[in-house]
């Protein structure tokens, strides 16, 4: 036996049917995961306005401790950032600045988790389907060799069973291949509405971590030279 003949025979065995129930429980995952993210998403967004006008008239009257039990309070993507920023308050705004910085970076890997899934579902879905649809094809045209004359296949009535048959197997085969590109594109349009999000997310934190450094920076104005007596 050759190895194509090996393949082929392990493909008439296994059927498209293990392909259905993976591409099904891969479906399953990705509406779990997909839910989760919307979930955080949304928690992690919140009033940047108003945090930020609270937080500035803190700022303001001095009270740093209280802004960042403000920041604390606040499940917000923005707060977390800047509250990394104000804890190095006493090192200067350049160390600030590298503190929300490390803390965007770390933000955003907490965001993304999970999204290489749906990307990579997305991407490849269609291609599991499409294996399906190759195996289902394999098995049609073995049942057209069976059914040809020379094979025991016979003609008339019987002839146009088999010939049933194997529209039916080939039209059972694309179904895998329907079934891969309904799994991939909500997964892709997830993926790119996550990501949109979490860049809104990260940008919209420049609206603290400014204001944060904007008081930081702020220093008394130099006095005037003392009156000639």
């Amino acid at each position: 036996m050759t190895p194509i003949d090996a393949l082929q025979q392990l493909f008439l065995r296994a059927g498209a049917g293990w392909v259905l129930w993976l591409l099904g429980l891969l479906s399953v995952v990705s509406v779990a995961l997909t839910v989760e993210r919307w979930l955080v998403l949304r928690a992690r967004g919140g009033d940047l306005r108003l945090l930020a006008g609270r937080v500035g008239n803190l700022l303001q009257a001095g009270d740093r401790d209280g802004a960042l039990r403000l920041l604390a309070d606040s499940p917000s993507v923005a707060a977390a950032i800047a509250a990394a920023g104000l804890r190095l308050a006493d090192r200067g705004p350049k160390a600030a600045e590298y503190a929300m910085q490390s803390a965007l970076a770390l933000e955003r890997g907490q965001l993304e988790r999970g999204l290489i899934f749906l990307g990579t579902l997305g991407n490849n879905a269609p291609f599991v389907g499409l294996l399906g649809t190759v195996i289902g094809v394999i098995a049609a045209f073995e049942e057209l060799g069976h059914a040809a004359p020379g094979h025991g296949g016979g003609t008339g009535a019987a002839s146009q069973v088999a010939s049933n048959a194997v529209m039916s197997s080939i039209a059972e085969a694309l179904v895998a291949t329907a079934v891969g590109l309904l799994v991939a594109l909500p997964a892709v349009a997830a993926y790119n509405a996550f990501q949109r999000r979490i860049t809104s997310l990260c940008q919209g934190s420049e609206a603290l971590t400014n204001l944060v450094l904007a008081y930081m920076s702020e220093k008394p104005g130099p006095e005037g030279p003392a009156e000639a007596r």
